[in-house]
């Protein structure tokens, strides 16, 4: 039996159903906000996973391009493929969200599904998908601690808005995405035009009382359609055996963890581990029920990460000590270097500790954008600026096999991509498409904060004129929930995130915040811990700034001199079929005789890019006057294209021809044209005249000192020769075909 709950989300209609699709998953929701429909399901594996030490969530956003009534672009391929950047990044949206409510060491899998059925060009179907994934969840016997909801705050002339339309995201200067309980907030994701910290944490507050709401919607349909929860397998390490590691290890471990150098660290505490198993193996100790020996090392590895995380915790929390002995709103020490390549078009390298990041930029002509062709992409859309994160197994000091970017190498590149967008020069005032790729050469956390600081120092590198210079940090946290009491710490490295409940990555300029992105692994986490975050990172964002800054404050001023140059200049939008020529013939002869790539937006853009000056300079002015009006008293050098019995043709601008009356050659009076000139002679002439057809008349007898003017008046208007013959053809120009991109 069908089940429906509703209510008002910003003025707009939102529902949750279920009970009539997809009725053999665990369970199954169809959340509606407006026209845009989102069907979310889940399901979970039978039995546990064992051997794994993580819960084995998998979360997919599946984009359908019937949902906004499309189809795929390409000529050969029509079904939908691998997932978008974009549906990816939905689908992190809502895992981060969701993973914390699930218990501590559930391995059974668990798969949530959210299909986008319809989408209405207003609302955005990531939130309808979290509130949709959420409600699923709590209806299906999976165990999951929720309800989870979650809203977007979009903020437009100083005014805050629920839920904000795709134009109202545009034309914004906030796009915040939260997702979080009744009383928590688990999940903040937000792109912002340089914000200050306290209108974000204005804009989080609003966010949860909405959250409240959703929550509530929830529970209603849970009352109506609830099934009852399995409980599931958890795997903890045996009481015994983790009494036996504490014995064995705690006091090595606050001694070996505890030093600034990784490989140290990890090196001493992989040899303590070894060391504590094979004591284990001499003594013969066995697991509770358990004959098995392995079942001794099971145990004893989960209770070891388990003692590991506690030792930093405790240390944390207790006495503000750090693994690596820095305060706890303290930085490692960061270096960076520009100019780096020497054939690349712009690069730098960013360190921060054991941290290193380097990043290269390579320009390109408007032609070289990204064109997009996603179920949210209404019209096409192109993509002018792009960050490409890598992160190879050599940067942690492991074998992996490189099978191309995963979820974590496309979500980190997006959050840096976001990061630099608001800084980036209009494409009117820097035509180019700007691709960067960060290559993380060592990690030990905040990669994706050293990928930004290394664009922003990258860009300056490649004269790119960027408004700002920006910084990132990730902040960490370790919250003691019974007692109230939590350490925010500035600048986590891997062991910190490991262990610690949050990870927390802010960047952006002196003036404000571009982008924020936020896990957490607590179901504790309030406006209020965010705020005391956010001031902390503000600190540890300006003084990484201030060492960027040491190194380069500003873009240079010219552009390397392997990059290519770009002219851009505008034309009216009606002339584009004259630089375009039937077929393409005339853009396809400046191409091919100047060497350029030229790029014509239907604006009227034109950008005109080459690496070779003259080349540019002759393709310019070959477009300029293509476009360009001829008025009367302007004198031009042209070729003599053809010869009529009444008077000479000549090609005054390419593809304009004017008209050189007989009367009007020489002087004295011309018995014959080819007398005075030939086809293919090059002449000067003076523009007398420009018809109401917009016929061209010319005189070269004007530049001779004989005087000019119009033609005697028995060859009045200078169209018809003495034979009464029309003048036809004249006017020249070539055909002029539909415009196409080139």
């Amino acid at each position: 039996m069908t089940k429906k709950v509703s209510m008002e989300l910003a003025g707009k209609p939102f529902s949750l159903e279920t009970g009539h699709l997809a009725m053999q998953a665990s369970g199954a929701v169809m959340g509606r906000l407006g026209d845009t429909v989102v069907l979310a399901t889940c399901i979970m594996g039978k039995q546990p996973r064992e051997g794994l030490d993580f819960f084995p969530l998998l979360v997919d956003f599946e984009e359908k391009l019937y949902a906004a009534g499309k189809i795929k672009g390409s000529r050969f391929i029509k079904r939908e493929g691998r997932p978008t950047d974009e549906a990816i990044l939905s689908g992190r949206l809502i895992d981060r969200g969701l993973r914390p409510l699930f218990p501590d060491g559930m391995r059974n899998d668990v798969q949530v599904m959210a299909t986008v059925l319809s989408v209405d060009e207003v609302n955005d179907p990531d939130i309808v998908a979290i509130n949709a994934a959420s409600a699923a969840l709590m209806i299906s016997e999976i165990p999951f601690e929720g309800p989870l909801a979650g809203v977007r705050v979009g903020r437009a002339g100083g005014q805050y808005v629920i839920n904000p339309s795709y134009e109202e995201r545009k034309t914004g200067d906030l796009d915040l995405v939260v997702s979080g309980t009744e009383n928590h907030i688990l999940m903040v994701e937000a792109g912002c035009k340089i914000v200050p910290e306290e209108n974000i944490v204005a804009g989080m507050k609003l966010a949860h009382e909405e959250i409240k709401k959703l929550i509530a919607l929830q529970q209603d349909l849970v009352k109506q359609s609830g099934k009852e929860k399995v409980t599931p397998t958890i795997f903890t390490p045996d009481e015994s055996v983790a009494a036996e590691v504490a014995k064995y290890a705690a006091d090595k471990l606050a001694h070996i963890m505890f030093s600034p150098d990784k490989s140290l660290r990890e090196g001493g505490v992989g040899a303590l581990k070894d060391e504590m198993l094979k004591a284990f193996a001499e003594r013969g100790l066995k697991a509770a029920g358990s004959e098995d020996p392995n079942d001794v090392k099971k145990h004893a590895a989960l209770a070891f990460y388990a003692l590991q995380k506690k030792v930093t915790r405790r240390e944390l929390l207790e006495r503000g000590r750090r693994l690596d002995g820095r305060s706890l709103n303290e930085t490692r020490a960061v270096s960076c270097d520009v100019g780096l390549l020497p054939r690349t078009h712009g690069s730098a390298l960013f360190n921060r500790g054991e941290t290193q990041a380097m990043t290269i930029v390579t320009l390109g002509s408007s032609g070289d954008a990204q064109i997009l062709d996603g179920m949210e992409d209404f019209e096409e859309t192109k993509k002018r600026y792009m960050h490409h994160y890598n992160m190879p197994g050599y940067s942690v000091g492991e074998v992996q096999p490189n099978r191309g970017a995963g979820r974590r190498e496309i979500g980190h590149g997006a959050l840096a991509e976001r990061a630099l967008e608001p800084v980036l020069p209009d494409k009117e005032k820097f035509p180019y498409t700007m691709r960067l790729v960060s290559e993380v050469l060592s990690s030990n956390g905040s990669t994706s904060m050293a990928s930004t600081c290394g664009s922003s120092l990258a860009l300056m590198d490649a004269g790119v004129p960027i408004s700002h210079q920006v910084g990132g940090v990730a902040m960490g946290l370790v919250i003691d929930h019974e007692r109230g009491n939590f350490k925010v710490l500035t600048d986590i490295q891997g062991a910190e995130d490991f262990f610690g409940d949050m990870d927390f990555k802010v960047a952006g300029p002196r003036a404000g915040v571009t982008a924020l992105q936020l896990d957490t692994k607590t179901k504790g986490l309030t406006v209020e811990i965010l705020e005391a975050a956010l001031k902390q990172a503000h600190d540890g964002r300006m003084h990484i700034i201030d060492v960027m800054d040491s190194v380069i404050k500003a873009p240079r001023p010219e552009l390397s001199k392997y990059a290519p140059r770009i002219e851009s200049f505008m034309i009216d939008p009606k002339k584009i079929r004259d630089v375009i020529g039937t077929g393409g013939k005339i853009i396809n002869e400046i191409i091919e005789k100047t060497g350029v790539k030229i790029d014509i937006e239907d604006s009227g853009l034109v950008a005109v890019t080459s690496k070779d000056p003259e080349g540019m300079k002759r393709a310019v002015e070959w477009i300029r006057n293509l476009v360009r009006e001829v008025e009367p008293g302007e004198t031009f050098e042209g070729k003599v294209t053809r010869i009529m019995d009444f008077g000479a043709f000549v090609e005054v601008l390419p593809g304009k021809e004017g008209l050189v009356h007989i009367s009007e050659l020489a002087p004295y009076r011309v018995g014959r044209v080819e007398d005075v000139v030939k086809l293919g002679d090059v002449v000067k002439v003076l523009v007398t005249e420009i018809d109401s057809m917009g016929r061209i008349n010319l005189s070269m007898r004007a530049l001779m000192g004989g005087g000019g003017g119009m033609p005697p008046d028995d060859r009045r208007g200078g169209f018809t020769d003495r034979r009464g013959g029309d003048r036809g053809g004249h006017g020249g120009g070539s055909g002029r075909g539909r415009f196409g991109r080139h």
